[in-house]
Protein backbone atom coordinates (compact mmCIF):
# COMPACT_ATOMS: atom_id res chain seq x y z
CA UNK A 1 0.00 0.00 0.00
CA UNK A 2 2.63 2.77 1.33
CA UNK A 3 4.74 1.38 -1.93
CA UNK A 4 1.81 2.10 -4.42
CA UNK A 5 0.91 5.58 -2.59
CA UNK A 6 4.74 6.64 -3.32
CA UNK A 7 4.86 5.09 -7.07
CA UNK A 8 1.02 7.38 -7.19
CA UNK A 9 2.53 10.30 -6.23
CA UNK A 10 5.63 10.32 -7.80
CA UNK A 11 3.81 9.88 -10.96
CA UNK A 12 1.42 12.88 -10.09
CA UNK A 13 5.20 14.84 -9.24
CA UNK A 14 6.20 13.84 -12.93
CA UNK A 15 3.04 15.41 -14.69
CA UNK A 16 3.07 18.56 -12.05
CA UNK A 17 6.47 19.78 -13.46
CA UNK A 18 6.52 18.67 -17.05
CA UNK A 19 3.38 20.62 -17.36
CA UNK A 20 5.07 24.10 -17.27
CA UNK A 21 7.74 22.82 -19.29
CA UNK A 22 4.91 22.42 -21.86
CA UNK A 23 3.78 25.84 -21.41
CA UNK A 24 7.45 26.91 -21.71
CA UNK A 25 7.96 25.60 -25.40
CA UNK A 26 5.43 27.77 -27.74
CA UNK A 27 6.96 31.04 -25.79
CA UNK A 28 10.80 29.63 -26.76
CA UNK A 29 9.32 29.21 -30.02
CA UNK A 30 7.45 31.89 -30.66
CA UNK A 31 10.67 34.27 -29.08
CA UNK A 32 12.93 32.17 -31.69
CA UNK A 33 11.00 33.08 -34.44
CA UNK A 34 10.53 36.42 -33.79
CA UNK A 35 14.17 36.90 -33.07
CA UNK A 36 15.06 35.09 -36.25
CA UNK A 37 12.35 37.37 -38.23
CA UNK A 38 14.00 40.84 -36.67
CA UNK A 39 17.30 39.75 -38.18
CA UNK A 40 16.30 38.79 -41.44
CA UNK A 41 14.39 42.45 -41.62
CA UNK A 42 17.12 44.15 -39.93
CA UNK A 43 19.21 42.28 -42.72
CA UNK A 44 17.32 43.54 -45.68
CA UNK A 45 17.08 46.97 -44.08
CA UNK A 46 20.84 47.54 -43.90
CA UNK A 47 21.31 46.80 -40.42
CA UNK A 48 23.69 44.97 -39.42
CA UNK A 49 24.77 43.17 -35.81
CA UNK A 50 28.47 44.14 -34.35
CA UNK A 51 29.83 41.63 -32.04
CA UNK A 52 32.97 42.89 -32.57
CA UNK A 53 35.31 44.52 -29.57
CA UNK A 54 36.10 47.59 -30.89
CA UNK A 55 32.67 49.68 -31.09
CA UNK A 56 29.47 48.70 -28.92
CA UNK A 57 28.05 45.46 -29.16
CA UNK A 58 24.79 46.06 -31.20
CA UNK A 59 22.99 47.00 -34.27
CA UNK A 60 24.30 49.45 -36.67
CA UNK A 61 22.66 50.68 -39.79
CA UNK A 62 24.61 50.52 -43.16
CA UNK A 63 24.62 53.79 -44.85
CA UNK A 64 26.61 55.21 -47.75
CA UNK A 65 26.65 58.41 -45.98
CA UNK A 66 30.72 59.65 -45.76
CA UNK A 67 29.19 61.86 -42.94
CA UNK A 68 28.68 58.69 -41.01
CA UNK A 69 30.90 57.98 -37.21
CA UNK A 70 32.02 54.47 -38.31
CA UNK A 71 33.21 52.93 -41.72
CA UNK A 72 33.54 49.35 -42.66
CA UNK A 73 37.32 48.97 -44.43
CA UNK A 74 39.70 46.07 -46.13
CA UNK A 75 43.01 46.90 -44.76
CA UNK A 76 46.07 46.74 -46.96
CA UNK A 77 49.65 46.27 -46.77
CA UNK A 78 51.16 45.23 -43.40
CA UNK A 79 48.19 45.93 -41.31
CA UNK A 80 46.41 43.23 -43.50
CA UNK A 81 48.51 40.69 -43.68
CA UNK A 82 49.23 41.18 -39.75
CA UNK A 83 45.66 41.10 -38.39
CA UNK A 84 45.10 37.86 -40.87
CA UNK A 85 48.66 36.11 -39.12
CA UNK A 86 47.24 37.03 -35.49
CA UNK A 87 43.39 36.34 -36.04
CA UNK A 88 42.18 39.72 -35.76
CA UNK A 89 39.95 39.20 -38.93
CA UNK A 90 38.10 36.26 -38.82
CA UNK A 91 37.30 34.31 -42.87
CA UNK A 92 34.56 36.30 -44.96
CA UNK A 93 33.91 37.27 -48.24
CA UNK A 94 33.76 40.71 -47.88
CA UNK A 95 37.22 41.95 -48.47
CA UNK A 96 39.31 40.75 -51.46
CA UNK A 97 41.89 38.87 -49.39
CA UNK A 98 38.39 36.49 -48.04
CA UNK A 99 39.10 38.03 -44.34
CA UNK A 100 36.43 40.38 -42.98
CA UNK A 101 36.48 43.90 -43.11
CA UNK A 102 37.35 46.24 -39.68
CA UNK A 103 34.38 48.38 -38.31
CA UNK A 104 36.10 51.43 -36.50
CA UNK A 105 35.37 54.80 -35.47
CA UNK A 106 36.25 58.02 -37.55
CA UNK A 107 38.39 59.47 -35.46
CA UNK A 108 39.74 62.57 -37.76
CA UNK A 109 39.62 63.07 -41.08
CA UNK A 110 40.84 65.63 -44.11
CA UNK A 111 42.04 68.51 -42.79
CA UNK A 112 42.24 67.47 -39.12
CA UNK A 113 45.37 67.32 -37.15
CA UNK A 114 46.48 64.60 -35.39
CA UNK A 115 49.37 64.44 -32.69
CA UNK A 116 50.40 60.96 -32.08
CA UNK A 117 52.35 60.44 -28.47
CA UNK A 118 52.98 58.36 -25.61
CA UNK A 119 49.69 59.18 -23.72
CA UNK A 120 47.96 58.47 -26.99
CA UNK A 121 46.46 60.45 -29.29
CA UNK A 122 45.08 64.17 -29.93
CA UNK A 123 42.84 65.11 -32.30
CA UNK A 124 42.29 68.74 -33.19
CA UNK A 125 43.93 69.52 -29.42
CA UNK A 126 42.06 67.22 -27.82
CA UNK A 127 43.41 63.98 -26.11
CA UNK A 128 41.16 60.91 -26.87
CA UNK A 129 40.58 58.37 -24.43
CA UNK A 130 41.85 54.96 -25.08
CA UNK A 131 44.18 55.47 -27.58
CA UNK A 132 47.08 55.22 -25.91
CA UNK A 133 49.40 52.19 -27.62
CA UNK A 134 50.55 48.95 -26.51
CA UNK A 135 54.04 47.47 -26.90
CA UNK A 136 52.51 44.02 -26.87
CA UNK A 137 49.14 42.31 -27.55
CA UNK A 138 47.01 40.02 -25.65
CA UNK A 139 49.57 36.93 -26.63
CA UNK A 140 52.52 38.61 -25.69
CA UNK A 141 53.22 39.53 -29.31
CA UNK A 142 55.49 42.69 -30.22
CA UNK A 143 53.06 45.64 -31.32
CA UNK A 144 54.30 48.30 -33.79
CA UNK A 145 52.98 51.58 -33.30
CA UNK A 146 51.93 54.36 -35.53
CA UNK A 147 55.31 56.92 -35.16
CA UNK A 148 55.19 59.83 -32.35
CA UNK A 149 54.68 63.31 -34.36
CA UNK A 150 52.59 65.79 -35.71
CA UNK A 151 50.12 64.93 -38.36
CA UNK A 152 47.70 66.97 -41.23
CA UNK A 153 44.97 64.17 -42.40
CA UNK A 154 45.44 64.16 -46.28
CA UNK A 155 42.15 64.21 -48.46
CA UNK A 156 41.24 60.87 -49.30
CA UNK A 157 42.18 59.46 -45.96
CA UNK A 158 40.76 59.06 -42.35
CA UNK A 159 42.13 58.41 -38.72
CA UNK A 160 40.69 55.39 -37.14
CA UNK A 161 40.48 54.96 -33.23
CA UNK A 162 38.21 53.41 -30.91
CA UNK A 163 38.01 55.45 -27.93
CA UNK A 164 35.42 53.08 -26.39
CA UNK A 165 38.11 49.83 -26.57
CA UNK A 166 41.87 50.22 -25.53
CA UNK A 167 42.96 47.49 -27.06
CA UNK A 168 41.19 48.01 -30.72
CA UNK A 169 43.39 47.19 -33.53
CA UNK A 170 43.07 50.59 -35.56
CA UNK A 171 45.20 53.80 -36.13
CA UNK A 172 47.59 54.25 -33.44
CA UNK A 173 49.36 51.12 -35.20
CA UNK A 174 48.87 51.39 -38.77
CA UNK A 175 48.11 55.40 -38.76
CA UNK A 176 45.09 56.55 -41.97
CA UNK A 177 43.51 54.44 -44.13
CA UNK A 178 42.63 55.17 -47.69
CA UNK A 179 38.99 56.34 -47.99
CA UNK A 180 39.43 53.50 -51.45
CA UNK A 181 39.74 50.84 -49.02
CA UNK A 182 36.01 51.92 -47.46
CA UNK A 183 33.43 49.19 -48.23
CA UNK A 184 30.75 51.23 -46.19
CA UNK A 185 29.98 53.47 -43.42
CA UNK A 186 27.50 52.86 -40.50
CA UNK A 187 25.62 54.51 -38.02
CA UNK A 188 24.72 53.27 -34.59
CA UNK A 189 20.99 52.18 -34.09
CA UNK A 190 20.52 50.18 -31.11
CA UNK A 191 23.76 49.34 -28.92
CA UNK A 192 24.66 48.01 -25.52
CA UNK A 193 25.95 50.37 -22.59
CA UNK A 194 28.99 48.47 -21.99
CA UNK A 195 31.64 45.76 -23.23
Amino acid sequence: MEATMQTTTRMQAGRKSSKPARKRRPVLLATAITFISTIGIAGISGIRWNPTASVRTGLYVITNDANAPLVAFCPTGDAATEAIARGYRPRSLQCPDKYAALLKPIAARAGDTVEVGQKGIRVNGKLLSNTAAFKIDSKKRPMHDWPNGTYIVQPGTVWVLSTYNKYSYDSRYYGPIQLSTVITYAKPFWTTSSH
